[in-house]
């Protein structure tokens, strides 16, 4: 059945502005992210039933484009979030979602939990860059496959982060390495307010591109299933548009480079 009124509120919409992220609850069905999450666990080679398999801290998987996660991704309810975050038309739907951080009950640091915004590509050396004149990434998704509490290593986010970021990034002539975008982030916004991207098999967290977030060690007992798929663009994000133009993402970095 079609959506007949839109996903998010006025008031989440101007907290996405505000914040950076907004959490949309069951964006597509639980039954669905149960199919996916078997699947996720097939490529994982590990045993659900045998711990003594969970010996990594993350395992990695590629995009998927199996049916279930084709339809996780296409309902109607997270297409009219899209529409009022990205800009109707300025999206490109996806065919598939990935990549999938599968982060496990281990005693290990996973290593990859430092503060830092989403990479859009490389520069000639092959070395990660981020560039706000890029296409890649109008939002970044956290999908959600399983039921993930505070102990279950969700996605730490430091709200309005994206302010700094996006003035970082659009006061630069070129794009800006991933490593060196991350240094100075990090310290920029050490005084904000963390929000943990915490949630059920099925709700999805939007946010802003460049806001500046980071994975953390798994301190539960089940094994956390997500996806962190971007969001493309049909255009680049343009804040100097028109106020009634401007999507939300656009509003956010605008507001950002006019303080």
């Amino acid at each position: 059945m079609a959506v007949t009124t839109p996903a998010l509120t006025e008031d989440e919409v101007r907290r996405f502005v505000s914040d950076g992220v907004v959490l949309l609850k069951e964006a597509f069905p639980r039954e669905i992210a149960d199919e996916c999450r078997r699947l996720l666990w097939e490529a994982t080679g590990c045993d659900e039933r045998d711990r003594s398999t969970w010996t990594r801290p993350v395992i990695r998987i590629g995009g998927r484009a199996d049916p279930p996660f084709v339809a996780a991704i296409n309902t109607d309810r997270l297409r009219s979030a899209f529409d009022q975050l990205a800009g109707i038309g300025r999206w490109v739907p996806r065919n598939g979602i990935g990549t999938f951080p599968i982060r496990f009950p281990v005693d290990e640091a996973p290593g990859d939990d430092g503060w830092h915004v989403e990479a859009t590509g490389t520069d000639t050396k092959g070395d990660p860059v981020v560039d706000s004149n890029s296409k890649v990434r109008l939002l970044l998704l956290l999908f959600l496959f399983s039921d993930v509490e505070s102990d279950d290593a969700p996605t730490r986010v430091r709200l309005g982060s994206h302010f700094y970021g996006a003035r970082l990034l659009f006061n630069q002539s070129k794009p800006i390495g991933f490593f060196e975008a991350a240094r100075e982030l990090d310290a920029q916004t050490k005084q904000l307010t963390e929000t943990a991207a915490t949630g059920e098999a099925g709700d999805v967290w939007l946010c802003h591109p460049f806001v500046v977030h980071a994975a953390q060690r798994h301190r539960g007992s089940r094994v956390k299933f997500m996806a962190q798929p971007p969001l493309g663009g049909v255009e680049v994000i343009d804040p100097n548009r028109a106020s009634g133009d401007r999507s939300p993402v656009e509003e956010a970095v605008h507001q950002a480079l006019s303080h």
